[in-house]
Order: structure tokens, then sequence, then C-alpha cells
């Protein structure tokens, strides 16, 4: 064993500053230096331990070195008991070709180790973590910070530890001291296993003479997530959840570098854009299918959900998308049959975490943006982050301006060892003046310049703010409660000038001016009770719970007074009288309440079978858009929404399964008789299967599935009771197909996220005339595909360089539902290019590279959103 420096020595401190110095300026001086410099020490250190010194801090190797420099894997983490404290062991054979950098900040030594990455035998990432394993030593953990070093802190309980570094054959060995006498026994080590967004669980303490348990968290690294929470409530290993999910992580979103949620899920199968009011890179107003159905309201924050159409959805808050696909109200109540999307946001961290951004772009947009977090207390029992970001600039049409603010913070207490409170605020502003508008298809399929702006006026004003907080306590080991509540508002104010027909595929004429008013408010309560235990050798995961769900919108729209003259798509002028626009008072209410209680057990039968089964009942009342003054009564409804499914595992890498479910929503019609109309109804049957490949680094599912939609509302038989919009609950749609999606690293520092769907969406039964049987749904391609893969280089002069690449093919889809006229297919071409080393990242990132002209989504002919041309952004941070 041979020892590289000792912690506690100032005199190793000013040796360290002196060869870093030197090492910049010429390593040869430097590795001369070092000898003379442990001499006048003297210190007895090998020659060969002044050389690796100066390698610890000679961040630029000679070029023989780089061209077969590799990243070490530390396949293990252990901590072994001393009688002078305890060695942390990261075990590897090829220690002497990483270089190592320490440093101190209050009582935290940190030694960042550069050249390696933990990796467990099947390729994850893990994170080594022992809470008090001696005395006065907190914490020690061990982490992967970027794809090419390893961090190393030891957390001192009143002063700086006391550390030595060896390196020996088992790997790199760390000794850190106890604050105890020698012949004092150190205390036992508390160690813990806890997979992400668990509670600690306590391990029985170790004998004297036994290692540590290596503690794996099952830290995220990268494109692949093995565990999600959407499906269940609960944090469950993807591979055992019997329906697709999928999830979009962080680094997906950093890479692709998004503006919006319909961005972030252009790379999940079966998901599609079908509306978005405003366009461009708007977060606002956007709807999107999954499995052909439209959600509408079926978006959900961290679990709950979030009615907020008209509301921002910020992306730099966003930790992770993930995607549920088929019926969902077995916990979620009243929603759309094709799934839902669940956004999951940025927690506060244990460690500090700071982020400084800025992007500049195309059309004069651009971005700064800072996140923080960390500690502040010195026990860590009161968490922060704070994460703030503001977006100005213009769009691709003419004189277009938006502006997008957003401020959240949060904070999370820890009240004991069993109870976390976590607290947060966010706040949202989109001002445009003008957004981006609709532009009309043209007789022969093309569409106006892409510059052009369609609309005299329009100015559009959205504000939101959402609070709330989540309250986990365990009561033992196996039980907890959790409790949840969230408040969103939000305001909207739009006024514009808008056109109502074409004329000679030139002119765009019937302007008219108009204001719209909304105010809406949504709150959320949940409590759930989770529980482990046994039924003999059958072990249940069982969650029991009950929700509240009260919405309520006030809105109003007026049109004003006045005429604009026609304008012309190909010479325009603008320069008009603007007219006025004039107040909008509320004059409808939409008033919607819900109540839940749900039920679910995860049996686990043995290691390779398992079952998820659910159901949950849900009452509600809703009001339909209405008069204020109006007295009619409310639709009250009532739902069961069951669901099973069966999970057999033949291998630890391969699962089959296969699931059916319901979900349901109320229908808001005319009836002659005046009974409400009953729920429409989703069911599903599911088959497929998840298979990980490359040691577990690259993650499949693919999934095959039969979806139908029932008492879909239709036109009155009777043409007259039709044209007064009475209508009949007789319609039913039905969509098949697969779904194909590929996630994770196929080599050390190339990433994946791919994805197709073969989907078959029409209606099969119809009250229409003429009878729309056959016809395809609204928006949904037969074929969708999707690749993003980045690679970055992992040594040598370029390390740190990468490169990204995204392929993006919708099919031809239904612009309406009587398939009158049709979307045009388009395959759109994205990049990127990254340098990023240490905490420094700088990227530049490229949509629609070869500015294709394509359309987005529809409102039928006259009104289509286009794509964004060819789109540059340039991207600096730096993290520390």
């Amino acid at each position: 064993m041979r020892q590289i420096w000792t912690s506690n020595s100032i005199f190793n401190y000013i040796f360290w500053l002196i060869v870093s110095y030197l090492a910049c300026i010429n390593p040869a001086l430097a590795d001369e230096a070092s000898k003379n410099i442990l001499q006048l020490g003297e210190i007895e250190l090998p020659a060969t331990s002044a050389q690796m010194l100066v390698q610890t801090q000679n961040n630029t190797p000679n070029p023989e070195q780089r061209s077969g420099e590799q990243v070490v894997t530390i396949t293990g983490v252990k901590a072994n008991p001393t009688d002078k404290g305890v060695e942390v062991i990261l075990e590897t054979t090829q220690g002497d070709q990483l270089q190592v950098a320490n440093r101190s900040t209050g009582n935290n030594f940190i030694a960042d180790i550069t050249g390696g990455q933990l990796r467990l035998s099947n390729g994850d990432a893990f994170t080594f973590r022992s809470e008090k394993p001696i005395s006065g030593i907190t914490e020690i953990t061990v982490t992967n910070i970027n794809a090419n070093t390893i961090r190393v802190t030891v957390v001192g309980e009143k002063t700086l530890p006391v550390v030595e570094l060896f390196d020996d054959n088992a790997g790199l060995i760390f000794a850190v001291a106890s604050t105890t006498t020698a012949a004092q026994q150190p205390e036992k080590p508390s160690t813990e296993e806890k997979p992400v967004s668990e509670a600690p669980q306590e391990k029985p303490a170790a004998r004297q003479d036994d290692p540590i348990e290596l503690v794996v968290t099952g830290e995220q690294d990268g494109y692949r997530a093995p565990n999600a929470s959407t499906a269940t409530r609960t944090d469950t290993p993807i591979r055992d959840i019997p329906q697709s999910i999928q999830v979009v992580p962080r680094q997906v979103l950093e890479d692709r570098d998004v503006q919006t949620v319909s961005e972030a899920v252009e790379t999940v199968s079966g998901v599609i854009e079908t509306r978005s009011s405003f366009g461009g890179s708007s977060p606002i107003a956007n709807l999107r299918s999954i499995r052909g159905f439209q959600q509408e309201d079926s978006n959900l924050r961290n679990g709950l959900r979030d009615a907020s159409f008209l509301g921002i959805s910020p992306i730099g808050t966003i930790e992770q998308v993930e995607v549920l696909k088929g019926p969902a109200s077995v916990l979620f109540g009243a929603v759309e049959p094709g799934g839902v999307i669940n956004l999951i946001t940025r927690q506060p961290l244990a460690e500090p975490y700071y982020k400084l951004g800025f992007e500049a772009g195309s059309f004069g947009r651009y971005q700064p943006s800072i996140d923080l977090s960390g500690p502040l207390t010195t026990d860590k029992s009161v968490l922060y982050r704070f994460i703030a970001a503001y977006q100005g600039g213009g769009e691709f049409q003419d004189s277009t301006k938006a502006q997008t603010t957003t401020i959240a913070p949060s904070l999370t207490f820890r009240l004991g060892d069993r109870t976390n409170l976590n607290l947060y605020y966010e706040y949202g502003r989109y001002y445009a003046d003008p957004a981006t508008y609709q532009v009309p298809i043209l007789s022969d399929g093309r569409l106006p310049p892409a510059s052009f702006y369609p609309i005299y006026f329009q100015s559009l004003n959205s504000e939101n703010h959402r609070l709330g907080y989540t309250l986990n306590h365990e009561l033992n080991d196996n039980w907890q409660i959790r409790n949840n509540l969230a408040i969103n508002f939000n305001t909207y104010l739009l006024r514009e000038t808008f056109y109502s027909d074409l004329l000679n595929d030139r002119f765009l004429t019937g302007f008219g001016a108009s204001t719209s008013n909304v105010t809406s408010s949504n709150y959320v309560g949940q409590i759930d009770l989770i529980g482990k235990f046994k039924t003999g050798s059958i072990f249940h995961q069982l969650l029991a719970g009950f929700d509240f769900n009260r919405s309520i919108s006030y809105s109003g729209r007026t049109n004003g007074s006045g005429s604009l003259p026609d304008l012309d798509i190909f010479n325009p002028n603008y320069d008009v009288p603007k007219p006025e626009f004039p107040s909008a008072p509320f004059t409808d209410l939409d008033i919607n309440q819900s109540y839940g209680v749900y039920l679910q057990d995860q049996i686990t039968f043995s290691d390779n079978l398992k079952m998820l089964i659910g159901g949950r009942y849900d009452w509600i009342s809703s009001s339909g858009f209405r008069p204020i003054d109006s007295d009619d009564p409310y639709q009250n409804d009532g739902a069961f929404s069951p669901r099973i499914g069966l999970v057999y595992q033949p291998s630890k890498n391969v699962s089959l399964y296969t699931s059916y479910s319901q979900s349901f929503r109320p229908s808001i019609g005319r009836n002659p008789d005046n009974k409400p109309f009953e729920p429409t109804r989703g069911t599903q049957y599911e088959v497929g299967v998840k298979a990980d490949f490359l040691d577990g680094r690259l993650s499949t599912t693919l999934a095959a599935y039969n979806l139908t939609k029932t008492n879909v509302l239709t036109p009155n038989p009777d043409p007259e009771l039709a044209r007064e919009g009475f209508q009949v609950q007789v319609g039913e749609q039905r969509s098949r197909g697969i779904e194909l999606d590929v996630t994770g690293e196929i080599l050390p520092g190339w990433r994946i996220i791919a994805s197709y769907a073969l989907t078959d969406a029409q209606v099969t039964a119809d009250n229409s005339i003429p009878s729309q049987v056959g016809n395809r749904l609204v928006s949904v391609p037969q074929n969708q595909a999707s690749l993003w893969t980045t690679y970055i280089i992992q040594g040598g002069n370029l390390q740190g360089l990468g490169f990204g690449l995204g392929l993006f093919y919708i099919g031809e889809r239904q612009g309406d539902l009587a398939n009158s006229f049709q979307l045009k297919d388009y395959l759109r071409t994205d990049a990127a290019i990254y340098y990023r080393r240490g905490g420094f990242n700088t990227a530049i990132n490229v949509r629609n590279l070869f500015n294709i002209d394509y359309v987005r989504n529809t409102f039928g002919t006259l009104y289509v959103n286009r794509g964004e041309p060819l789109t540059i952004t340039g991207s600096v941070s730096w993290e520390f």
C-alpha cells in the first residue's frame, strides 16, 4: 500500500498549491519541484507518489497519454472499520489511472476523482452514502458529478475531518480518522438503502469486523430512468409495471434544449401535439393526444391534477416528464382514455448546488436563469431551492414579441427522522405583444410566407400562481402517510383582431376585434396510506387513498365594433387605425367538483411473478359552461374504474406483461329529455414486453393495445333537433396499435432515446349524416417515429466535446373528423454540439436544421399552426 497524502498537514496544503500552480505552467517543472519540496518537508513519500500528485492536478496530459485514455469504472464502494476510524475503498484495479484533487469547505473534505465513474456490474450508476460511520463524522458520500468525475465528500461533525489517501491493489482507499483515540472502538455505522423518492430504511448494525454495507440510492444517471411513480403513486421499477410508461429525464430535456412540454414529449411514442393556440415557443394553451385521444384537462404535476390549460408550465422547474399510456382513472379520476402526462418538479437538495445559465438565439431570443439549492442549517434539517428564469425576444413571425418569467422557491423541512414537509410556490407569466398566430392553408396546400403575420393587433397576458405542500410521515418501517395540497390561480386576458375568410388565396377578410377574459382556480387535496406486509410468502405493497378536486372558472368574451380592411398575404400593410377593444366582464361560469377513493395492491407472488390490482370510485358534480345567473341543476355523475395487470419475468432482464384498465369522463351536452348523459368510457387491453440490454444500460418497451372509447356524443338523428344542438350518446371511437420505446446508453458517452408508433385510430360507431364511421381521428398520424442520440468524447484532447442528432417523423394526419383535408407528413432534423468539462457547460442547439415548412396542428383550413423554421440557440452554464 502506498500513502499518497494526508489532509491534516499544513505543509501538504502548501505543497498542493505550489505544484498545482506549476502544473498549469509546465508539468516537467512541477514534477521536479514536487521532489524538491518533499525533500525540504522531510516527508517519506516515494517518487512515484510525487508524480501522481502532479498528475492529479495536471488535466492536460501529454498526447501519448491522451490517445489511450479511458474512463475507469468503479464497480463497488466499501467502508471497513479500522482501529483508527474507517476506510472507504473505491474498488478498481486501475487506480493509478485516476487523477485526484482535494479541497475543504468548512467541515467538508472534498476529493474530486477525474477519469472515473461509479457503475455496478449491470451498468447502473450508483451513489454510496453512510451516515455517522464513526465518531465525529456526520456523513460520507461517493457520487458521480458528471460523466468523467467522482466526488468523495466527508462531512465532519465539528471540525474538518482527517483523511489520508492510499493506492492499493484493491483500489483507492480513503482512510478517515475518528475524533476519538485510537484505542477507543468506533461507533457502529448506520446505513440505509434508499430508492429515489423513498424515505430511508434502517438497516441492522454490522458486526465490528464486518464491512459496512454498500448503499445504492438508485440515482438516475443519463437517459435511462429505472423507476417511475405515475403508474402506481409509489416509486416502482418500470419493469414491474404492467402498463407502458415512458420517462423523459432532465438530461434529455437539457441536451435537446426543449422549451415547452410538447417539445419534451416528442421522443415518446404515440404522443403528439394536437392544439397550440399561439404557436411558436408559447408555453401556454397547448394540448396533446396520447394513443389517439386528446388529453383535454388530463395534465398532472407531481401526481396531482393541474387544470391550467391557459397557465404556464415552465421547463426550467421540471426534473423529468413521465407519460403513462392508457386509461389512468384508477388513480387520477376523470381523464381521457389515452393516458396522462405527469410533470415531476425539481426538489431541494441536501448538498450545495448552484447553476448560472444564459441562452441566446434566433429571432432575438435570450434567457438568463439561475438554479440554487442546498441546506440552510448545518444539520441539513432545512433545505431550499430557488429557480428563476426570464425569456425575452421575438418569434419567427414579423413583429412578434414575447416574455416568459418564472420564479420558483421551495423548502424542505426534515421534522425528525420520519417526517418530511415540502413547501413550494411557483409564479409564471407569459406576455406577448403580439404572440405567434395561426395562418390559412392555401388551395394548393402551400402556406403563406413564414414571416407573415396574419392579423393587425394582439396582446396577451397570462399569469399563474402555484403553491402547496407535501407531507410524508413514516408510522414505522413499513407504513407511511402522505398528504398533498396543490392550489393553482390563473388569470388570462387576450385582446386581438381576427379574420374569418380567405379570398382568392391572397386576401384575409372579415376582420373583427374581441377581448377574452378568464380567471380560474383549482384546488386539489389528497391523503394516502402506503404499507408493506406479507401474507404467508406473498408480499404486498398497499395504497389506499382519498382525493378532492374543485375547479372554478369565470370567463367573458366581447366582440368590438368597427371594421378593418382586408390583409394582403403577399404584400401586407399594417398601417391602419387601432380598433377599440371592449372590456369583457364575466358572463359564464364553470364549476367542477369531485371526490374519489381508491385502493391498490402491488402483489409479489415470487421474484418473477407480480400482480397489480386496484379500483377507484368517483363522485363528480359539473356545471358545464353556463351563464353566471343560471339556476340549472348541476350534472352529477359516479363511476367505478378498475385496473388489473400481471407481470412475468423469465429472467432479470425481461418482463412480459398484460393488463386491463378502464377510464371515464363526464359528458356535458344537450339531451332532448333533459336527463344527464352517461360518462364516456375508455376500455383498454394491453400486452407487452420490457427488456434491458447491454448489462442493463439500454431499456426497451414494446407494447400492443386495443383501446375503445364509448358513449361518445353524436348529433341527434332528428335534423331539427340536431340544428338546435341536441345530441344522442351512441358514438364509439377505437384506437389500436403497436409502440416501441428505447432509451439508455449504448457505449460510454453514447446515449439514445428513440420511439416508433403505429396507430390505427378511427370512428367505429356514429350517428352523423353523412356517417363518419371508418374516418380517422383528428391529428393522429398512422406512423410516427423519433430518434435523439448524443455522444460525448470520454478522453483525450477533445474530452468533453459532444454531438447530438435528432430525427422526428410525423405521418399524414386528418385535419378534421370528417376527413375533409389532410396535413402532410414531415421529417424534421435537429442537431447539437456540446462542450462540458467539470461544471462548465456550453452548447449550440439547432432545431429544424434543413428549414422544412410543416404544420404542427390545425383548427381547420383557415387556422393552422406551422412549425418553427431553422432556429439556433447558444447556451452557456456553470455548475458549482
